[in-house]
C-alpha cells in the first residue's frame, strides 16, 4: 500500500487532461480509487509521506451526520468543489466536508477529531495560491463557508465582529451602509472568507492606507486542536496585559487553531474617492513617480500599483477589458481618499501636472465616478484571471526593497528565454510586493527546475521574503530557510507541537519537517 503521494501541486488541468490515469485515481470516488496514489513527476522536490493519522470510517461518518445534520458531505460530486483548489493546481482526496455553524459544533469536531486522531484541513473560500487550503491525502474538509454571521458593529468606534466565513465583499457591503469600509480589499473579495484572510495574514490593495492585518485585527476567537476555546474577541484597541495571542494564530494558516470569529477595526468610508491610472517609459519612472506621489499627495494616497505591458496584453486579450492609456512599458494606478472632494482633486491635480512636466508620465487618465473607477482597478485586479488563459501558471509572491523589485522579472526572462511563454510583473509596489508570474502551455519539470530555487535564491540576496501576502501553504514550506533563520523555523515548530501535539490541523503545510530540522 502506498500512502505517499509525489508533486501533488503541479497537476495543472493541462496535464491531467493529457494524463488520464492519474485524473482518475485524483476523482474517481473513495470505494473505486482506495488511497492517494503517487504521481510521478517532480518526485524530488514534492515528494510527503501520509502521517500516521486514523482513516476515516462508517462511524466517523455516522457521528458527524449526527452532529452536523445536512451539513456533512460525503457524495462525491458534493465534495469533489473543496478538493480542488480555484487554480485547478492541487487536488486533494478528502472523502468527508464538514459545514460547521458555530463554535461550538467546530469545538465538538475538533475534539472527536483529536480523540480519533483524525486530520483535519480547514478552509474558507478556497482562493489561495499556494496550496494551503486543499487536503494533501484523506484530511476531513471542514468549511467555514455557513458560519456567515455578523455578531456586532460599533458605530462609534467602527469596530466589527463576525463570525470566520464572512465573504469579504459581504462584509465590505455592510459597513459602508454605516459608513466604513474594511481595511483590506483583494481581489478574491467575493470568494474569500475574513478567517480565510486572517489566517493568511493577507495583504492586498489597501495596505499602504490601513497598513496589514496585524494592526486592524483586535481579537479573535480561536477552536484549538483537541477542541478547546480560545476566547480572545476582545473589541479594545489597546490591552496591553500579557502575550498577544492573536499574533500567533494571524499567518498561521491553520496550522495551530481554527478561526471561528473576527474582531477588526474598520476605517471611516471616504468621501471622497480619485483614480489615476498612468503610463511610465521605463521602472526607473514608476519609482521616481511613486516618490513624487508620496510626496505630493501624503495623507491621501491610499494605494500605489503597478502592471508591466505584458499584464495589458494578457488582460486586454483574454479579458476584453480596454486600456485608456496605450502603447506604455508599464502602468501605474493611484488612489487618493479621503473626505474633501476639492482638496484631494487639487492636490491630485498639482501631482499629475508635476508629473507630466518631469517626464515621469507620458500618458494617463482620472477617475472620480464609481463606475471608471472600477472599470480602472479591473485592469489591475484581474491579472490574475487573465493569466490562467495562458496555460500553465507559475506564481511567486516576493517581498524585495522598491528599487530592486522589477530587477527579478529582468532576470528571469533572461535566465529563461523561450523555456517561458510568459514572464510578468506586478504589483503592490508601495509595500514592496511583487507578483512575479510565469506561464507556459502546460507544466514541465525542467522548467520548473529552471526557475526554482534560483527564485528563491535571489530574494535572499536582497534581503527580501520568499512569500509576500500569500503565505506557505504545501507548494513553498520547504523554502523557509530562505526568509528565516534554523533557530525561528525550530522555534515555529515547538510553539506547533505544543498547540497541537498530534499535528492533525492542516498538516503537511507552512512548515517543513521536524526531522528535517532537527526538532525531536
Amino acid at each position: 500500500m502506498l500512502d505517499y503521494i509525489i508533486n501533488k501541486v503541479f497537476l495543472g488541468i493541462n496535464v491531467l487532461r493529457g494524463w488520464r490515469g492519474v485524473r482518475e485515481v485524483l476523482l474517481k470516488p473513495p470505494a473505486a480509487r482506495g488511497r492517494c496514489r503517487p504521481h510521478a513527476m517532480s518526485a524530488e522536490r514534492y515528494a510527503v509521506r501520509r502521517l500516521p493519522f486514523a482513516r476515516l470510517g462508517e462511524r466517523d461518518v455516522a457521528f458527524f451526520e449526527r452532529l452536523l445534520p445536512g451539513r456533512a458531505l460525503t457524495a462525491q460530486e458534493e465534495v469533489k468543489p473543496f478538493n480542488v483548489d480555484w487554480l485547478k493546481s492541487v487536488r486533494g482526496c478528502s472523502q468527508l466536508v464538514l459545514k460547521p455553524q458555530t463554535t461550538a459544533e467546530v469545538s465538538q469536531v475538533l475534539r472527536y477529531c483529536y480523540e480519533k486522531n483524525l486530520a483535519v484541513n480547514p478552509q474558507g473560500g478556497n482562493t489561495g495560491l499556494v496550496g494551503g487550503s486543499v487536503p494533501v491525502f484523506d484530511e476531513i474538509i471542514l468549511s467555514t463557508a455557513l458560519m456567515n454571521q455578523v455578531i456586532s458593529f460599533d458605530k462609534v468606534s467602527g469596530i466589527l465582529v463576525c463570525q470566520a466565513g464572512c465573504v469579504l465583499e459581504r462584509l465590505n457591503e455592510y459597513v459602508e451602509e454605516q459608513g466604513f469600509i474594511m481595511p483590506l480589499d483583494l481581489g478574491a473579495k467575493g470568494s474569500c472568507h475574513i478567517g480565510g484572510n486572517v489566517a493568511t495574514n493577507a495583504g492586498g490593495l489597501r495596505l499602504l492606507r490601513y497598513g496589514s492585518l496585524r494592526g486592524t485585527v483586535l481579537g479573535l476567537e480561536v477552536v484549538l486542536a483537541d477542541g478547546s476555546v480560545l476566547d480572545c474577541l476582545t473589541s479594545l484597541r489597546k490591552d496591553n496585559t500579557g502575550y498577544d495571542l492573536k499574533q500567533l494564530f494571524i499567518g498561521s494558516e491553520g496550522t495551530l487553531g481554527v478561526i471561528t470569529a473576527v474582531s477588526i477595526l474598520c476605517p471611516q468610508k471616504p468621501k471622497a474617492v480619485n483614480v489615476a491610472f498612468l503610463g511610465c517609459q521605463s521602472f526607473a519612472k514608476v519609482l521616481e513617480t511613486f516618490t513624487t506621489c508620496r510626496a505630493m499627495l501624503g495623507e491621501i494616497l491610499s494605494a500605489y500599483e503597478f502592471m508591466d505591458e505584458k499584464c495589458m496584453e494578457l488582460v486586454e486579450r483574454h479579458l476584453k477589458l480596454s486600456s485608456p492609456v496605450a502603447d506604455s512599458p508599464f502602468y501605474v494606478l493611484i488612489e487618493t481618499s479621503g473626505s474633501n472632494s476639492s482638496h484631494d482633486e487639487e492636490k491630485l491635480n498639482n501631482f499629475l501636472e508635476q508629473a507630466m512636466a518631469s517626464g515621469l508620465v507620458t500618458d494617463g487618465t482620472v477617475a472620480t465616478d464609481d463606475k471608471k473607477i472600477k472599470r480602472l482597478w479591473s485592469l489591475r485586479e484581474r491579472i490574475t484571471e487573465a493569466l490562467t488563459h495562458e496555460g500553465y501558471v507559475y506564481k511567486y509572491d516576493i517581498s524585495l526593497p522598491v528599487g530592486k523589485l522589477y530587477d527579478l522579472v529582468d532576470d528571469m526572462r533572461a535566465r529563461l528565454g523561450q523555456s517561458a511563454k510568459n514572464v510578468v510583473g506586478y504589483g503592490h509596489l508601495g509595500d514592496g510586493n511583487l507578483h512575479l508570474n510565469i506561464t507556459a502551455e502546460s507544466y514541465s519539470h525542467s522548467l520548473l527546475d529552471a526557475i526554482e530555487p534560483f527564485v528563491y535564491e535571489w530574494t535572499a540576496r536582497c534581503s527580501g521574503s520568499i512569500s509576500a501576502e500569500h503565505g506557505l501553504g504545501f507548494k513553498k514550506k520547504q523554502f523557509i530557510q530562505y526568509s528565516k533563520p534554523r533557530g525561528a523555523v525550530v522555534l515555529m515548530q515547538q510553539f506547533k507541537a505544543m498547540l497541537d501535539p498530534k499535528g492533525i490541523l492542516n498538516p503537511y503545510k507552512t512548515l517543513p519537517s521536524a526531522p528535517e530540522w532537527g526538532l525531536c
